[in-house]
C-alpha cells in the first residue's frame, strides 16, 4: 500500500506515532516497578487516542494512513497493558484472571480476524470500542490501585461487545475500509454493494 506524502507525514500521524512510541516507556516503568509512572504515561497514551482524531478532524487530515496508525497504536498500547499490569500487580490480575482474559481476546481477536481477511489491521473505530476503551481505563485505574473491582467487570462485558461488532463488521464487509461507526453501517455497506 502506497501513500502520499501528505498522507505520511501530518499532525495527528505524529500524535499517533508517539502513542505507539509510548510502548517501551511503560514497559520500563513496569519492569522498574514503578506504578504511579506507568499509570501517568497509560493516561497520557489514552488521552494521545482521544487527540488524534479529533485533531485529524480539525485540520481536515483524515487519511487511511492516520486511520491505521491509530489502530496499530490502540493495539500496542492496550497489549504493552495488558502484559504491564501482569508485571506490576500479579496478584490482582490472577485474581481477576477470567476478566482480564476476556479483555484481552476482546481487542486481540477482532484484529487477527481482519487481519486474516484483509491482511491489514482494521481501522473501523466503532462507537462501541470508544465507550469500551473509555469503561476499561477507568475500571483499569480502579482496579490496579484497589479501589473497585466492579467497573473493570462492566468494562468486560463492553469490551465483549465492541469485539463481536468488530469481528461482524469484518464479517459483512467485502473489502478493507475503515472509519465504519456501527455494525449497522456495514449492513448498509452490504446491501450498496
Amino acid at each position: 500500500m502506497r501513500f502520499a506524502k501528505d498522507q505520511l507525514v501530518n499532525l495527528p500521524n505524529l500524535i499517533s506515532m508517539i502513542r505507539i512510541l509510548m510502548a517501551p516507556v511503560l514497559f520500563y516503568f513496569a519492569l522498574t516497578q514503578q506504578p504511579l509512572w506507568f499509570m501517568g504515561i497509560l493516561a497520557f497514551t489514552v488521552f494521545t487516542d482521544v487527540v488524534d482524531g479529533f485533531v485529524a478532524r480539525m485540520l481536515n487530515q483524515i487519511t487511511v494512513l492516520g486511520s491505521h496508525l491509530d489502530s496499530w497504536g490502540d493495539f500496542i498500547i492496550y497489549t504493552t497493558s495488558a502484559i504491564c499490569a501482569w508485571i506490576l500487580w500479579p496478584e490482582i490480575v490472577l485474581r481477576e484472571q477470567y476478566y482480564c482474559i476476556a479483555i484481552v481476546l476482546s481487542f486481540t481477536l477482532p484484529v487477527f480476524i481482519a487481519f486474516i481477511k484483509f491482511r491489514t489491521v482494521a481501522g473501523y473505530h466503532t462507537w462501541s470500542v470508544k465507550l469500551a476503551v473509555a469503561a476499561t481505563m477507568i475500571g483499569y485505574i480502579l482496579l490496579f490501585n484497589d479501589l473497585l473491582d466492579w467497573p473493570f467487570k462492566i468494562a468486560t462485558l463492553l469490551c465483549l461487545y465492541a469485539a463481536a461488532e468488530e469481528i461482524a463488521i469484518t464479517l459483512l464487509i467485502r473489502h478493507e475500509q475503515t472509519d465504519i461507526k456501527t455494525v449497522w453501517k456495514a449492513l448498509k455497506l452490504r446491501v450498496k454493494a
